[in-house]
């Protein structure tokens, strides 16, 4: 569904040297998964007869008895429609290996040996197995067929699975690095990692790493409970990662069998890895055997149950928040100090209308004389009343800019606007494009006059939101000498604003900071209404912001269709909108983000903050007349009646 997988990561009680015993626990296990739609489990390392068997292993009856087990293992997967990644020893050529089977309807699809064996302390691998690098065979018999043994892979519906075995991943370059590179964007490991003080902090990151190194899901599952405690205990650690996150994380220290399910986005890592043109082959890298299996994908919608972050731009914790409102500023200020500075600018020229970018821009303008040691009249901040200025936007830009200490010009656009509107014929009553655009473009025309009489650089103060949607005026607001927002969308202003606020720096700003944030999003181009309040609100005219942003983070990141994008903003914001509403706004995305691209290739500089930035020199390059129909036609077809 969507290019969404379901796998698990088993942790099941293991009863050590009792074959049989732990052939059942994996059966329940297996039925357990298959029962909640998943499509792969991953059992832990030498599961079958328990990672703790020592000298066992090297007994001929003892092995017999886990190819037995194995067997029953098989046999039950006749009936169940998940694939198994089971560990046990396996003997081949005078040699015994600690492996990984993979079990699917009825049939071992393959075995691949661990490459490297941990020789320290109570993990003294090397005393009973081989590495599978000097393994000098292809296939094996086990359960009584030839199966395929080695570096393998394994495909199926757009899924290529790769294997790695517990002490792979601690080595300078795991097998799964390679795997990746050939392919595999879902990893799994069968791990038995012993418990100690620090040990799973460290571990939680090498998996978030390699999940994030490799572009891939990666699916960790290791032994716990059962395991013989003679010097060492197992937590059974579980771990569902994609691209350096962790998804789920199962329970530490259980008593009973576990299982942790979770949905991977399949279709998102290979996205991601198609913007990484470093992630090719290497020529010297090992060759892995693909092995075709079948695999079950969600069929249906409600198969799939994860989390999408609402608002991909904001962290979703105060101190992350704080950090990371701090970064974006600490870049915007940087950013356009150097540009100042070689631009041998004299003054900073900024329109200020009381609303949240401009603010914004004001902000970043303000803290950058700062740390230029240059004064803040340097920057001059221009508010520029017109026909649908209200008085709560004009007394907060100006109480703004006294209160932090930059200097101050009004300059009024009604009558330049009256004999323009009179020049070229259009009625004072119209209320057009041409109406609203114009006022637009005359307080450019002055923000561009004063800049040029003072020796000054305009600074720009619309955000990545409104780019995506086109909703600037072209050669108005559009145009600035240098975007200091150019990359942040609407979402994230609010929060920076407001964390400039309570900053502590300029007390004396921030009631205004704070009465800003909570006005409603206007460009004010016409008339207030019979009580002078704001009557033309921008999310009433294009839509919610927070749906715009969530659809403009998912399609340039990764490339999602309408269906998708859909889909996951229905889980991603739940009974806040309606079906037919997100469908509503994502038709409206659609058409804007492609009709207005002829804005986004003429945009001025502007530093970029985040993953995302539409810049037309780097980030984002698309002909400005692309059709938009393909994606159109999708969206249209989205039927909002389904749950």
């Amino acid at each position: 569904m969507m290019g969404f997988l379901k796998v698990a990561a088993a942790v099941p009680v293991v009863s050590v040297a009792n074959c049989s015993a732990n052939a059942q626990e994996i059966v329940r296990l297996m039925r357990d998964a298959d029962r909640r739609g998943a499509s792969v489990v991953v059992f832990p390392e030498l599961c079958l007869t328990g990672y703790t068997c020592a000298d066992l292993f090297a007994q001929p009856y003892f092995l017999l008895q886990a190819q037995e087990a194995l067997q029953s293992v098989v046999d039950a997967s006749a009936e169940l429609d998940v694939v198994a990644i089971v560990g046990m020893p396996v003997a081949v050529g005078g040699c015994l290996y600690n492996c990984a089977v993979v079990v699917s309807y009825g049939d071992i699809c393959g075995v691949v040996p661990k490459t490297h064996l941990p020789n320290y302390g109570e993990f003294y691998e090397a005393r009973w197995f081989t590495s599978g690098a000097q393994a000098q065979v292809n296939e094996v018999e086990l359960c009584g067929n030839k199966v395929p043994f080695g570096k393998l892979l394994f495909e199926a519906k757009g899924v290529t699975m790769g294997i790695e075995i517990c002490e792979d991943l601690w080595v300078p370059i795991p097998p799964s690095s390679y795997q990746a590179l050939q392919g595999a964007n879902l990893i799994v490991n069968l791990s038995a990692s012993n418990d100690m003080v620090g040990k799973h902090a460290y571990l939680t990151s090498l998996v978030k790493q390699q999940s994030a190194r490799t572009i891939a899901a990666y699916v960790y599952a290791s032994c716990g409970y059962g395991e013989s405690t003679t010097d060492v205990v197992f937590g059974g650690s579980s771990y569902i990662a994609e691209n350096g996150a962790i998804l789920a994380e199962g329970e530490r220290f259980g008593l009973k069998g576990s299982l942790l399910v979770a949905d991977v986005d399949i279709e998102k890592i290979d996205a991601h890895r198609l913007h990484q043109t470093t992630f090719v082959p290497q020529c010297d890298m090992p060759h892995y055997e693909k092995i075709k299996i079948a695999l079950r994908q969600a069929s249906k919608q409600h198969d799939v149950d994860r989390y999408f972050e609402p608002y991909p731009f904001i962290p979703n914790d105060e101190r992350t928040m704080a950090e990371r409102c701090n970064e974006i500023f600490s870049i915007q200020v940087n950013g356009f100090a150097q540009r100042y500075v070689a631009s041998h600018s004299k003054c900073a020229v900024i329109g200020i209308s009381g609303g949240l970018d401009s603010t914004l821009a004001l902000l970043v303008a303000v803290r950058t004389m700062d740390k230029l040691a240059l004064p803040r009249t340097n920057v001059v901040g221009v508010t520029m009343p017109g026909f649908g200025t209200t008085g709560r936007t004009y007394n907060n830009a100006i109480n703004l800019m006294k209160a932090l200490g930059v200097s101050v010009r009004e300059i009024s656009i009604k009558a330049a606007c009256e004999q323009h509107f009179a020049d070229i014929g259009l009625p004072l009553s119209d209320r057009s494009v041409t109406y609203e655009n114009g006022q637009a473009r005359m307080r450019t025309l002055i923000l561009m006059d004063v800049a040029n009489k003072e020796g000054g650089l305009v600074v720009g103060t619309g955000d990545l939101s409104e780019l995506a949607l086109g909703w600037a005026t072209y050669n108005g607001d559009h145009m600035s000498m240098y975007g200091v927002n150019t990359s942040v969308p609407k979402t994230l202003v609010k929060y920076l604003v407001k964390w400039v606020a309570l900053d502590g720096t300029d007390d004396a700003a921030k009631p205004y900071l704070l009465d800003i944030v909570d006005t409603p999003i206007s460009p004010e181009l016409l008339p207030a209404d019979a009580n002078g309040n704001i009557a033309q609100k921008t999310e009433d005219l294009v839509g919610p912001y927070e749906l715009h942003d969530f659809f403009l983070y998912n399609y340039v990141r990764f490339g999602f269709g309408p269906k998708k994008l859909h889909f996951m903003a229905q889980k991603a914001f739940g009974e806040r909108y309606s079906s037919a509403i997100i469908k509503k706004w994502l038709v409206t995305f659609m058409r804007r983000f492609f009709s207005q691209q002829f804005k986004r290739s003429a945009l001025p500089d502007g530093p970029k903050v985040g993953s995302v930035s539409l810049s037309p020199r780097g980030d984002w390059r698309m002909p400005s007349d692309a059709q938009v129909t393909l994606w159109l036609n999708e969206a249209e077809s989205i039927n909002t009646n389904e749950a």
